[in-house]
């Protein structure tokens, strides 16, 4: 699309990840005008390389499905569980059951994101790297455009929406001061990536997602690529406070039989990275004239992989929230509260989840066995899965 800057859209979008990306794309596909702003040049480095079974649903929506499915990523079709004394646990999402993708991708996110927002320009989106927003526009209470910076020069724009999907750095939830930290999860995550994989070293499935526990924390490994792995430890703030993030991450790496078995012969291909305080939630997800998509409002512990999905298809309902309005088919108090009611359900399904398994010392088999006989394998894997609205999963129900 031409780069001139129209003085109005009907949606402005801050930030081109996942969320912003889909919700771009969702708007445009419409015949709407939006432009989406990004402050960096893509493709750029980020963290959260696992996906769920619902995010093929997602893409098969989208018309992304099988394009995705000829980029070359690791096929996912499980997870794996697996504690200090080498036990492990299998989660096969084929038990989802007839009618549900059983399969889904590990993917290297700068790739992933990148395409993501390929198909939102492609779409009709207007799409703006390395344009930083500076200032949210009002009149009265409702947010009314903004005005950002590109190649040195500043502009103005007007839209009947912003949607903020700018991640943890969150330019309307930090401007409203809606984001309150989650004390029972204030983590820090230590990650960093290997090479020369050998899948035929892997106890478990090839190509999955593996993550074990032990006292201290717990450790994840996803394959990005055939002979490249994502690998993390997770551990509670107080145990890493003081440490060498180098020492941490080899102890960790080395107390998880399995996952220690399948990295023989890797070596370390990144720096190490840390990530500290990450979790927070938001109250209010949408006011007069804006919307808070994905890690903007919310972000969780990346333990069951769900950021991207939630992301994506909070980016979607926001979409369409926005069209209905513009259609005239809604007010704005009742889109309000419909996105924020599916929102809300989506995003407190899964912290729920999270905290479960943070009870349990960060050991799934253990919480797996204490679920009641009631639970099966299916209402597992479908909450696994992304399933995190239905009302029929009797996992999701315990839960809440």
């Amino acid at each position: 699309m031409s780069e001139k800057i129209l003085e109005s859209y009907d949606a402005v979008v801050i930030g081109g990840g996942p969320g912003g990306s889909t919700t771009a794309a969702t708007i445009a596909t419409a015949g709407r005008s939006v432009l989406l702003l990004e402050k960096t040049a893509f493709p750029r480095y980020q963290i959260g390389e696992s996906l769920l079974p619902y995010m093929a649903g997602l893409l098969d929506q989208m018309g992304l499905l099988q394009e995705f499915g000829e980029n070359g990523y690791v096929p996912k079709w499980g997870a794996e569980f697996t504690d200090a004394g080498g036990n492990f646990h299998q989660v096969d999402f084929a038990d989802q059951g007839p009618g549900r993708h059983a399969q889904t991708f590990q993917v290297e996110r700068a790739h992933f994101d990148n395409a993501l927002l390929d198909h939102a320009r492609k779409a009709g989106a207007h799409v703006l790297t390395q344009a930083h927003v500076d200032e949210l526009l009002f009149e009265g209470d409702r947010i009314v455009g903004v005005r950002f910076r590109r190649g040195g020069e500043s502009h103005e724009v007007r839209a009947a929406y912003v949607v903020d999907s700018s991640g943890r750095s969150g330019k309307i939830a930090k401007a409203y001061g809606l984001r309150r930290s989650v004390d029972q999860l204030r983590m820090v995550a230590v990650f960093r990536h290997f090479t020369g994989l050998d899948e035929n070293a892997n106890p478990g499935r090839e190509g999955g997602i593996q993550i074990g526990n032990h006292p201290d924390g717990w450790f994840w490994e996803i394959p990005l690529w055939k002979d490249t792995i994502s690998i993390g430890t997770v551990m509670r703030k107080d145990h890493f406070q003081g440490r060498d993030p180098e020492e941490v991450f080899d102890n960790h790496r080395e107390r998880v039989p399995r996952i220690a078995e399948r990295l023989k012969g890797t070596e370390a291909s990144t720096r190490i990275s840390v990530e500290a305080d990450y979790c927070y939630l938001s109250d209010q997800l949408a006011g007069p004239g804006w919307f808070v998509v994905g890690d903007a409002g919310c972000f969780v512990d990346p333990i069951f992989s769900g950021g991207v999905f939630l992301a994506m298809v909070t980016g979607q309902e926001a979409a369409r929230q926005i069209l209905a309005a513009l259609q005239g088919t809604t007010t704005d108090q009742e889109l309000r509260e419909s996105y924020e009611s599916f929102y809300k359900t989506g995003y407190d399904t899964y912290f729920r989840l999270i905290h479960a398994f943070y009870e349990f010392n960060f050991n799934f088999g253990a919480y797996r066995a204490h679920m009641p006989d009631s639970i099966n394998e299916k209402d597992v894997s479908l909450l696994l899965a992304g399933d995190f609205w239905s009302q029929g999963n009797a996992m999701a129900r315990l839960l809440r």
